[in-house]
């Protein structure tokens, strides 16, 4: 319990090129786990946890990489720790990646983590991919610090980059700092709890130099220390009475004060500094370790039960019997690598565990506590920890426990959005073919946003992703690591289809052909979802029991439920998936001779196909929220050329660096290709971002061309 204590397990997430993975390098470099720093981008071999080459190339972070240090604190001195001073907070780090193609990692790390730190660029400030990781810190309930990294840059403001919290995120964020120059004279900066100054001298910004504020700024650092108190001080109730009575709180009440308002949700912390001019870093590490929860003290985690559908709170204590969530793998030359968080009890290598999934026994044999790509072999390791198991086969959210008593319970999985770009990829020969199935088969088992199928009407294997660069780094991969030189189709947009209208149905089912024969008759209502119910992302179809009296057998409302189910997977349009629907379930007749489960999901299945026909199906295509940042003078061409692919602006601002924001929706069969164009018309200085942001119906001239094209390609097939 005391090392449980002891321990913070916290995400690292942002932006694309905020500089998570720099500052993650600067960590390892302060806790003394490496003794040489290393840029993202070139010369030398490349950042810790950016260990893949095609990471290195790029310069961004593809996969979520995991590492430990141990912070000994302001006191330990930074790279001093190595030299043999006591451990003392274990803290387990993910590096996430930026890019909203690999969006998948971010989910899958914050799932398993109790702390998290925003990184936000300081001259940027809130861009589209901060407020994509915002929204999965909340949907996990993950308390956050939040990092201003780029101080030194041009244009860095930590004023605005904390407006830009509060505006665009709604966050409660208070400065904990305020800086000590600006852009290139950015120097260290002024502690607003202990109002001490923080300079970090040395070639690397190891020895931290603490003097009294400059004063030049202590009238700048009594206003907003009066504002951090006034926000802090309303989390406990009696430092909320003395401040309110003229008695400044202490140090302590204000740690205390904001520890619970980071645990609850309600507070944003907001530090300061440039990662890669290794200033700030340490003091940041300082508020993970101070005020981030420990697995004691985070929110409880909670299992499933299956035999009664019951929430299970989950202690975290190492003497109770074991659970513990596989949520990450990935294939290397001695097996498959398990990334596992224990959640309760102890893991021991040797012993036997059972996966509640298939419900089999799995012996654990090495087990490793990672450092990037490199690891350090264990025996055993307890609630609380981020291990990684070796030669374990599995998949990506399984839950194991230590005995089968416990076979009923599962942890609640993460969320996985759905693809929306597919492209169609084959091979020379046979030989070609043996080693991209090989490499496939890894990388669905690694990544749920990668799929691969094969094309019922043309026999082609198609795989589709999050986006064009999800899709393009698999294919690389494949030549790369399995020297599988694949020939690769156009990129195709993933439609779906949806209803705009209530329609009823009525259908009877009957069959006899001598013997028993098939009987079921299904009545009810098919209606599209309300706007409000919709799901952007997921396959939404919902089914209302409302048979009354036994009409219909309660043993084949199960059918009923498959065989409407079933119809979801075709639009009748272009055979694209169907989303959006709810269906009732009415009223019905049955056989005691006749009926059966096949009966009434035949009846469902047909009454389905008649009812979506009649009830004003649209074909939807998927729109990308997009964010263009270019130089003033290409800013009319790029909203043009934006507006020429059916895109809607959504509004433009100016950044301190004098560059424009640019915000769009534009559908994604509109957007193949963009990179190139964008470079080409704003002489190679613009760039952008891209997210799926929802489906939306298709204007009449889209549709029917796709529908046209659909049916070329059955037809040809």
């Amino acid at each position: 319990m005391k090392l449980m204590a002891k321990t913070r397990n916290i995400g690292i997430s942002a932006h694309i090129d905020s500089g998570k993975t720099t500052l993650t390098e600067r960590i390892l470099f302060y806790c003394g786990e490496i003794h040489k720093i290393e840029d993202v981008r070139g010369g030398g071999d490349g950042a810790k946890m950016d260990h893949m080459e095609l990471e290195k190339e790029k310069g961004i972070t593809i996969t979520s990489a995991a590492t430990t240090v141990w912070w000994k604190g302001l006191s330990g001195q930074g790279t001093t720790y190595a030299a043999g001073v006591d451990k003392e907070t274990r803290v387990n780090i993910i590096d996430t990646p930026g890019h909203v193609d690999f969006t998948v990692e971010v989910e899958r790390s914050l799932r398993v983590l109790d702390g998290a730190v925003l990184v936000l660029c300081s001259v940027a400030g809130v861009q589209s991919q901060s407020i994509t990781v915002d929204r999965q810190m909340k949907r996990y309930n993950v308390p956050r610090l939040a990092f201003l990294n780029k101080m030194d840059r041009m244009g860095a403001n930590a004023f605005t980059g904390r407006k830009a919290l509060v505006e665009k995120l709604n966050h409660n964020a208070v400065l904990m700092q305020i800086p000590i120059g600006e852009e290139d004279g950015f120097e260290g900066v002024v502690d607003l709890v202990t109002k001490k100054a923080y300079y970090f001298d040395g070639d690397n910004g190891e020895n931290i130099r603490i003097e009294d504020c400059p004063a030049n700024l202590v009238d700048l650092m009594e206003e907003y220390r009066s504002e951090m108190i006034d926000k802090v001080a309303e989390y406990d109730d009696t430092v909320m009475e003395n401040y309110l009575e003229g008695n400044e709180p202490s140090e302590e009440d204000l740690h205390k004060c904001i520890k619970v308002g980071v645990n609850t949700l309600a507070l944003t912390p907001v530090y300061m500094g440039s990662a890669f001019k290794n200033k700030g870093v340490q003091i940041l590490l300082e508020a993970v370790t101070r005020y981030l929860p420990s697995p004691t003290e985070c929110e409880k985690p909670i299992a499933l039960n299956a035999d009664d559908d019951s929430k299970v709170l989950l202690n975290p204590v190492p003497e109770e019997g074991l659970i513990c969530m596989a949520f990450k793998i990935t294939d290397e030359q001695f097996g498959q690598l398990t990334y596992t968080r224990i959640y309760r009890g102890t893991l021991r290598k040797g012993e036997t565990v059972f996966n509640t999934r298939t419900k089999k026994k799995v012996r654990i044999g090495r087990m490793v506590r990672m450092n990037s790509n490199d690891r350090e072999n264990i025996d055993e390791a307890h609630a609380g920890d981020i291990i990684a198991i070796v030669g374990m086969e599995c998949a990506s959210g399984d839950t194991f426990v230590g005995s089968q008593a416990d076979l009923n319970l599962s942890l609640e999985g993460m969320h996985v959005p759905i693809p929306v770009i597919e492209l169609s990829i084959s091979c020379k020969d046979k030989n070609e073919q043996a080693k991209m199935s090989k490499g496939l088969n890894r990388f669905v088992r690694e990544d749920p946003t990668f799929h691969v199928f094969t094309d019922d009407e043309s026999g082609e294997t198609r795989i589709s992703g999050m986006g064009e660069l999800h899709l393009e780094i698999y294919v690389e991969r494949l030549k790369r690591e399995y020297g599988s030189e694949v020939i690769v189709g156009a990129p195709q947009v993933n439609y779906r289809e949806t209803i705009r209208q209530e329609t009823k149905y009525d259908y009877i089912h009957k069959k006899q052909t001598g013997g028993s024969g098939q009987f079921g008759q299904v009545v009810g209502v098919l209606r599209p979802l309300a706007e409000n119910e919709k799901d952007t992302e997921d396959q939404i179809f919902k089914f209302h029991n409302q048979i009354k009296g036994g009409s219909i057998p309660t043993e084949y409302i199960g059918a009923c439920e498959k065989g409407f189910q079933d119809i979801m997977d075709k639009g009748p349009l272009a055979a694209f998936p169907l989303i959006n629907c709810e269906i009732f379930l009415q009223d019905g007749k049955y056989h005691d001779v006749d009926s059966s489960d096949m009966a009434f999901r035949i009846a469902a299945r047909q009454a389905m196909r008649a009812a979506v026909k009649s009830a004003d199906p649209v074909l939807l295509e998927p729109v990308m929220k997009v964010e263009c940042t270019t130089p003033d003078e290409y800013q009319g061409s790029v909203i043009g050329d934006l507006s020429s692919r059916r895109g809607i602006i959504q509004g433009s601002e100016t950044d301190p660096n004098g560059e424009v924001i640019i915000n769009a929706e534009v559908p994604l069969s509109e957007m193949f290709g963009y990179s190139s164009d964008l470079r080409s018309m704003s002489a190679g200085k613009a760039t952008y971002t891209m997210e799926f942001s929802r489906y939306v119906a298709c204007p009449v001239n889209i549709q029917e061309k796709v529908i046209s094209d659909r049916t070329d390609k059955l037809s040809n097939d």
